[in-house]
Formats: structure tokens, C-alpha cells, sequence
């Protein structure tokens, strides 16, 4: 009995021994283990530690909303929910009637003020002649008054001499003292009608004037006109549209906004330890959540110049209470560079993984200790 137990144990032993087969596949898998372990780290530490990622990232598209520059009745809308559209094309037109109205008003003003000045230049040609015909009469009044004096200093003497009546000499003084107020007159209403002429111009000015204000108005008009239609600033795609033909509309309500889908962009929130090698043009592998297994291609675009935190409706203040110190985020704006047909699917909003390939800037942090080390050497 005791040989049998004997036996039966020294086969147990025997059946749990590994077979040299058995060995040689075990260490075989181990070794490609070690090899693959071995590849990972080289890569790693050549390549892998300077690809940063994040999945806080989405598509972002800057946007134009739509609004009236004036307020109206909305008379006719152009475009239907998300329908592309061109730079240029109208989208929605307010009732012109009131509008068309104020520039009417305003070329009538503008012609009164040229009927005005219009009627003033005549009356500047009327006077004109009226001076031309005072000229004359003061220059025969300066004639008679000439030939009156001369006929007193003529006959002077001879009244002296008693050939003539002093009552002769007296109507001839008497005569040129006439004619020389008479010169005086004619001198008067020759300044005046003169003078008239300076009072005209001014009148044609002041017209003027008026015009030039309405012409002003008339051109404010004429943009609130052309405001009646509103049309789209950039291409892109309709969206969030609430207009309707019949509802009033303010100055500045929001109708419509058209998104620029061509020039889509993806903001990126890595944490302040990624982006110490974040540098513009290093390339970005971009996996899209609508897109499972797709990777599309892109590259770094811009770094904001702040954190999230700091363009915050509050930012922190740190300076006041406990402290707790919180690793934040930097908005990275990475610039998408996928074909026309994933550009058919991607859209503001959607959720995204970005990865970002920082190894053209591995030898930045060592620039940077050595240019610290040479300025602290000063």
C-alpha cells in the first residue's frame, strides 16, 4: 500500500514539470514583451512625450448674426432654414414705403433750395442793369453839375462887373447847387443798389446752404432705403432663423444668423502643463466624435493670450480668501485641414480630440534655462 502512494506521487511530480516546448514559448513571449515594452519607451522618449491632447476641444465657426439697421414690417423673407448663401444675397427685406417716402421729401427740399437760389441769381441780374442804369444817371448828373458850376463861375465876374443881373447869378447857383445834391443822390442810390447785390449773394449762399443740408439728409435717406434690404456678409449657412414675414422688427433685433462653414475652426482647452512647446504651424490629429475612426489633419493656428479664467464675465481673485490651487486651461485655436467631404459633417458645436505633435519645439525649454542662465549672469 505505502509503494503504491509512493508511485502515485512521483507521477504528480512528473505531470507538473514544463516541458522544454512549453519553456521555449514562454520565453519567446516574454522576450517580444520586453522588445515591444523596450519600442514603446524609445518612442516615447523620442516622440510620445511631446504629443499633448486634450478632448475639451470643439468646432467653432465665427458667426455673423443678422440684424436690421432699421425697424419695419417685415415684407418678405428670401431664404428658408439652413440654406447656403452667398455674400450678397438678400435675406430679408423691411417695407420700403416710409423710406422711399423721406427721400422724396428730401429731393423736394433739395429742389426748392435750387429754385431758390435760382430766383436770387435772377434778381442779382435785375439789379445789375438797375446799377448799370444808376451809372448813367449819376453820370449825367456829374455832367450837369459840371456846367451849372462853370455857368456860376462864369457868370460871376460879369455880375460883379454889373454886365449881368445878380438875380441871373443867384438862379445859376441856385441850379448847380441842385445838380451837385442831385450827384449826391445818384451816388446814394448807386451804393445802395450795390450793396443790394452783396445782400443777394448771400441769399444765394444761405440757398445753397439748405441744399447742401438737404443733400445730406438725402443721403442718410438713401442708406436707410438700401437698409430696407438686408443681405448676407459672408457665405455661409442659415441658421437660427426667427424672422416672419409680417412682424415688426427694431433696429438691432436679431433675425437670422449665417455661419461661415468654410471657415470652421476647432478651439482647444489644454492645460497650462501642455502648452509650454506649443508653438503656430505644429501639425494636430483631430478625431471628431461624428466621425468615429476618421483622423483628420490640422495644425496649431494661434495661442490665446490668456486663460479661460481670464476673459471670465468673473475672474478669479485669488488675493482674497483660501486658496486652492486649480491647473487651467489655455484656449488653443487649431486650424482644420480636412477634405470637402468631412467638411460636410463638421459643424460649430460638435465635440472633438485634439493631439497635438510639439516635438519641432523639444529644444525650447533648454533655449529658454540658457537664456535665463546668461541674463542672471549680468
Amino acid at each position: 500500500m505505502a509503494d503504491q502512494t509512493e508511485s502515485q506521487t512521483a507521477n504528480g511530480k512528473r505531470a507538473k514539470r514544463i516541458s522544454p516546448g512549453t519553456k521555449r514559448i514562454l520565453l519567446i513571449a516574454v522576450g517580444v514583451l520586453a522588445v515591444l515594452i523596450l519600442l514603446w519607451l524609445v518612442h516615447y522618449e523620442t516622440r510620445g512625450k511631446y504629443v499633448e491632447g486634450t478632448d475639451d476641444a470643439y468646432i467653432r465657426a465665427d458667426a455673423v448674426t443678422v440684424s436690421p439697421k432699421i425697424s419695419g414690417y417685415v415684407e418678405q423673407v428670401f431664404v428658408a432654414d439652413n440654406q447656403d448663401v452667398k455674400a450678397g444675397t438678400p435675406l430679408v427685406r423691411i417695407d420700403p414705403r416710409d423710406y422711399k417716402a423721406a427721400t422724396a421729401q428730401y429731393q423736394a427740399q433739395i429742389d426748392v433750395a435750387r429754385a431758390n437760389a435760382d430766383n436770387v441769381r435772377a434778381g442779382i441780374r435785375e439789379q445789375e442793369a438797375a446799377i448799370s442804369e444808376a451809372q448813367a444817371q449819376l453820370a449825367k448828373s456829374q455832367a450837369d453839375a459840371q456846367y451849372a458850376a462853370g455857368e456860376v463861375a462864369r457868370y460871376t465876374p460879369l455880375a460883379a462887373s454889373g454886365a449881368e443881373t445878380r438875380e441871373k447869378l443867384t438862379t445859376l447857383r441856385n441850379q448847380a447847387t441842385q445838380a451837385a445834391n442831385t450827384v449826391a443822390a445818384q451816388k446814394a442810390s448807386l451804393e445802395s443798389a450795390q450793396r443790394r447785390i452783396g445782400s443777394l449773394q448771400a441769399q444765394i449762399r444761405q440757398a445753397e446752404a439748405q441744399g447742401e443740408a438737404a443733400q445730406a439728409q438725402l443721403a442718410a435717406a438713401d442708406v436707410n432705403l438700401g437698409s430696407t434690404v438686408i443681405k448676407a456678409s459672408v457665405d455661409g449657412r442659415v441658421g437660427d432663423k426667427s424672422v416672419r414675414v409680417g412682424q415688426f422688427v427694431q433696429s438691432g433685433t436679431r433675425l437670422m444668423s449665417v455661419v461661415p462653414l468654410s471657415r470652421i475652426y476647432i478651439i482647444a482647452n489644454f492645460k497650462e502643463t501642455q502648452v509650454g512647446l506649443m508653438r503656430p504651424g505644429q501639425p494636430a490629429r483631430i478625431e471628431v466624435d461624428a466621425l468615429p475612426g476618421v483622423d483628420l489633419k490640422g495644425h496649431v493656428d494661434s495661442v490665446s493670450p490668456g486663460t479661460g479664467a481670464e476673459f471670465s464675465l468673473l475672474p478669479p481673485q485669488n488675493a482674497t480668501g483660501n486658496f486652492t490651487k486649480i491647473v487651467q486651461r489655455v484656449p488653443i485655436r487649431i486650424a482644420i485641414d480636412a477634405g470637402p467631404d468631412a467638411r460636410k459633417v463638421l459643424v460649430p458645436g460638435l465635440s472633438v480630440t485634439v493631439n497635438v505633435d510639439t516635438y519641432s519645439a523639444k529644444g525650447e525649454i533648454g533655449r529658454i534655462k540658457d537664456q535665463e542662465r546668461s541674463r542672471g549672469g549680468r
